[in-house]
């Protein structure tokens, strides 16, 4: 059984950055009868927290080159004009609109196609790691169609069933340092 601490009374107001070490963003998508996973190694972003839960902004910009889902001819190919072109668009990008605590609603941009999405977040909490810094975590979860960002290759099977699922669930777990109070 998992506590989560109240977001709006054990953070300060400042801006936090993401700590890439202690940090994933993941996803899983639906590839014949299984579920692939993989996740992005490079990425960086930063929360900004007010004195209100409304007032809290996040941004991130996550590296489509670093791809990795334990298959590098697979990988080779998510990074081709196939799937992500990251030879034209080699950056993923979420930034929030708004925030109550417990979903964050924001614009991500994928190969230059924007869209609004709702990521539900799970506050972990708040404290004093063992060096004196500041440090925040929290999960959050999505569900984006992948053919909504122009992702949208595929190969048809018998029975009118297609290789790749076109949803993808994303899945974030991120621990960030108080950079500026």
């Amino acid at each position: 059984m998992s506590t989560t601490t109240d977001f709006s009374t054990d953070i300060v107001a400042g801006t936090w950055n993401i700590d890439a070490s202690h940090s994933e963003v993941g996803f899983t998508v639906r590839h014949l009868m299984s579920k692939v996973r993989g996740q992005f190694t490079q990425f960086e972003g930063t929360l900004t927290t007010g004195t209100s839960l409304e007032e809290t902004r996040a941004t991130a910009t996550i590296d489509l080159n670093s791809i990795d889902t334990r298959d590098e001819t697979r990988d080779g190919h998510l990074r081709s004009a196939d799937f992500f072109d990251v030879e034209n668009h080699g950056g993923m990008t979420f930034v929030t609109t708004s925030f109550d605590g417990a979903t964050a609603t924001g614009d991500l941009t994928i190969k230059g196609v924007t869209r609004p999405v709702e990521l539900d977040v799970e506050f972990l909490g708040a404290g004093t790691d063992p060096w004196g810094g500041s440090r925040l975590g929290f999960e959050a979860t999505t569900e984006i169609s992948r053919k909504d960002f122009g992702v949208d290759f595929n190969i048809p099977l018998d029975g009118g069933k297609l290789l790749i699922g076109d949803k993808v669930t994303i899945h974030l777990a991120v621990e960030a340092v108080l950079a500026q109070a």
